[in-house]
């Protein structure tokens, strides 16, 4: 069922976006409707402030209107969505990188952290949202995507891999130091069995977590 909603969503996107190419006005707002929400809420957890995210999401769209002709379905839609919104997202943290300097740079070799026997982690409480939130703002742009992208999100690594134009070695790497980070910044506890930090805090992620391919 889950396939079969996915191939209907995909050939309805993709059929939107055939219409927008031809100028169809409606087409586009309809792709808006049906993508903005997500694109949203992964803008806002990626920069940590709603001004910016709804400045971000409005920025995307435009670069959609004026590219959709380079659109040639290699991927979902959605994949190429979710990539300008992404995109959009680093640009934004990178110009913003000097404030969060002094935030990381006590843990910046990651390398040098020692590993828990388990490299996962959940915090042994339940962390408050803000404590959570607070901890990803605190994170180097590509480790908060990856750590949004998949462990808030549910996309699977190959996902999102593809969504940031890196391989999915990658983005399992990316993940696994943004954990670490995350452990030493709110102080760490064993991790659960599927290995994802506070998904019960974001009320999201796990929800929907779709199984790793």
């Amino acid at each position: 069922m889950i396939t079969s909603n996915k191939t209907e969503a995909d050939r309805t996107d993709r059929n939107l976006a055939a219409r927008c190419r031809r100028g169809e006005m409606p087409a586009f707002e309809e792709l808006y409707r049906r993508h903005s929400g997500r694109l949203y809420n992964v803008a806002c957890r990626m920069t940590g402030s709603a001004a910016d995210a709804e400045d971000l999401l409005q920025d995307v769209f435009l670069q959609v209107y004026r590219r959709i002709d380079s659109y040639r379905g290699e991927a979902a839609l959605g994949t190429w969505l979710y990539r300008l919104a992404v995109n959009a997202c680093l640009d934004h943290l990178r110009s913003h990188e000097g404030r969060q300097q002094k935030a990381t740079d006590f843990i910046e070799d990651v390398e040098g952290l020692e590993p828990a026997a388990n490299p996962s982690w959940q915090p042994d409480r339940a962390l408050d949202r803000l404590d959570l939130e607070s901890a990803i703002s605190r994170l180097p742009p590509r480790y908060r995507a990856a750590f949004v992208l998949h462990d808030v999100e549910g996309h699977t690594h190959d996902e999102v891999a593809d969504m940031l134009g890196i391989e999915e070695g990658t983005s399992k790497s990316l993940l696994h130091k943004a954990r670490l980070r995350l452990r030493a910044f709110l102080g760490g506890g064993p991790a659960d069995d599927a290995g994802r930090p506070a998904a019960a805090a974001t009320g999201t992620g796990a929800d929907r977590r779709r199984g790793e391919r």
